[in-house]
């Protein structure tokens, strides 16, 4: 009765539903659109505060950016493995929020912010790029995307879906 039994139940779990195909929700497992890698990029995006975003006030440092939506809970745990990284690499790599958010939200990106206790600048994106279509970053199709540049503001490394910190170490490393 007993191998009956354990019969029935791998009988029912191979009935039951499919794993769902692809990567896990949140991560991208197709590339990124082509950014230019031989040359800096230049940005500018409008901060929440007086610390200024963009390419002329990044160089100099490695920087990485991540934009945003902040009802993604996959966005929000991004920002919690930046938020220790940005207060160990303080004053050597630059890290930016880039919220892909109107300006009418900004009370909402404000609180995300807050309660997340994100302590690097905070930016709106340009229509542009909230429109995910194009801009200095390429196609931002979907959140979160984290782009990585180096100390001339040249992109090095970009990803759409969560990236834990050893990943991002791992792509910063040398800059």
């Amino acid at each position: 009765m007993r191998g009956g039994a354990v019969l029935a139940l791998a009988l029912l779990a191979a009935c039951g539903p499919k794993q769902p195909e692809g990567p896990p929700v949140g991560v991208s497992d197709r590339p990124g659109p082509t950014v230019p890698l031989d040359r800096p990029i230049s940005y500018v995006f409008d901060s929440l505060d007086d610390r200024p975003v963009s390419s002329d006030s990044m160089k100099g440092k490695p920087t990485v950016i991540c934009f945003v939506v902040t009802g993604d809970i996959v966005g929000q745990a991004q920002v919690d493995f930046l938020v220790p990284m940005s207060r160990n690499d303080k004053g050597k790599v630059n890290y930016v929020l880039v919220a892909l958010h109107p300006r009418r939200e900004i009370t909402l990106v404000d609180t995300y912010v807050t309660t997340l206790k994100v302590d690097f600048p905070v930016a709106l994106a340009d229509p542009v790029t909230t429109t995910g279509s194009s801009g200095p970053f390429g196609e931002i199709g979907a959140v979160p995307t984290v782009v990585v540049l180096d100390r001339e503001g040249r992109v090095v490394w970009k990803h759409t879906g969560l990236a834990k910190s050893d990943e991002l170490r791992a792509h910063m490393h040398g800059l």
